[in-house]
């Protein structure tokens, strides 16, 4: 695959044309109020994976509309201490998985968190948690539901979703709430993003090859899936462009990292043509907090780092939770 993107000194200075709704942070706030009105109800049940170096638990609480949402919690195995949490947020079409499956963060010494993305979980990882909201006029996929309506756009959920799997991690008594880490991968990465924008109080995050930003340039670029929904829902409804941008501009991960404040470690990779790193750049350049990083990884296309960027992440987190320059 050949580079398609612009070049990386012009990707270093990029900047969005996605035009932020002047009612942003009102929509926000107004939508997680209405989601704290519900319990937490964050609930841990101790299960048996056969690995004796973690315990692990299966966790339901409640996200958007008071919805249960499935996770994963688990610390390294005999934890008395509260310890620095790592909350994990899945990539496009995947599920929590099996809980034996998550095994690096634990493993580092961490309490980890993953967050089960409602209504997905059958691609590739499979998935415990319900969508029960309807959409209009879809096309496959998650990205075209609700387009219409920013109050009934799915990741109106999602993100509610997220910000409320921050609170449920933080609710255990073995994590240290001031020590919080939201990190994922692509769509993952995207819904990182908007909890840093969110949550003010985070204290990294980690956002890999990042889905879910500069819609305007990522639905015209890109012919990938899954940025690829919008444009055939558009080749349909052809009247109906302005109308899904503005809805889309509500959920853009540049408007959130207009607004995060905690130590970032980004990454891209200048071959991606799902999350096309001009994209990725837009956000990151967007991103308000002074102390931000991002990996570039030229040769490659979505995966990204792969296991070289959770070595550059198992690097760079110790030093920003204990507020002490990098090793």
């Amino acid at each position: 695959m050949a580079l398609f993107d612009l070049p990386l000194d012009q990707l270093r200075d990029r900047r969005s044309s996605s035009v932020e709704p002047a009612d942003f942070d009102q929509f926000w706030t107004d939508t997680l109020g209405q989601a704290r009105q519900y319990d937490l109800a964050a609930a841990f049940e101790r299960v048996q994976t056969g690995l004796t170096t973690l315990d692990t638990y299966d966790v339901t609480f409640a996200g958007f509309g008071g919805h249960p949402v499935k996770g994963w919690f688990t610390v390294p195995a005999g934890t008395t201490e509260p310890l620095p949490v790592v909350v994990e947020f899945i990539g496009y079409g995947g599920g929590r998985g099996l809980a034996h499956t998550h095994l690096l963060w634990a493993s580092a010494g961490y309490a980890h968190f993953v967050m089960d993305t409602r209504g997905q979980g059958a691609n590739w990882s499979v998935g415990d948690t319900e969508d029960p909201v309807g959409s209009g006029p879809a096309t496959p996929g998650f990205l075209t539901r609700g387009i219409e309506d920013p109050y009934d756009f799915y990741y109106r959920r999602v993100f509610t979703d997220a910000v409320r799997a921050v609170e449920a991690a933080r609710s255990h008594p073995l994590v240290d709430a001031s020590r919080t880490v939201a990190a994922g991968v692509s769509q993952g990465g995207g819904i990182t993003i908007a909890v840093g924008g969110l949550v003010p109080d985070l204290a990294a995050i980690a956002p890999d090859v990042p889905f879910l930003c500069d819609f305007p340039r990522a639905i015209s670029l890109t012919d990938t899936l899954p940025y690829r929904e919008v444009g055939t829902y558009l080749s349909v409804h052809r009247d109906r462009k302005a109308r899904a941008l503005d809805t889309l501009a509500y959920f853009d991960g540049v408007h959130f990292a207009a607004r995060g404040r905690a130590p970032a470690l980004f990454s891209t990779a200048l071959e991606d043509e799902t999350c096309p790193p001009s994209t990725v750049f837009a956000a990151f350049n967007a991103y308000a907090g002074q102390d931000k990083a991002i990996e570039v990884y030229d040769f490659n296309g979505h995966e990204g780092g792969g296991p070289h960027q959770q070595a550059a992440q198992l690097r760079w987190l110790p030093g920003k939770l204990a507020g002490k320059p990098d090793a």
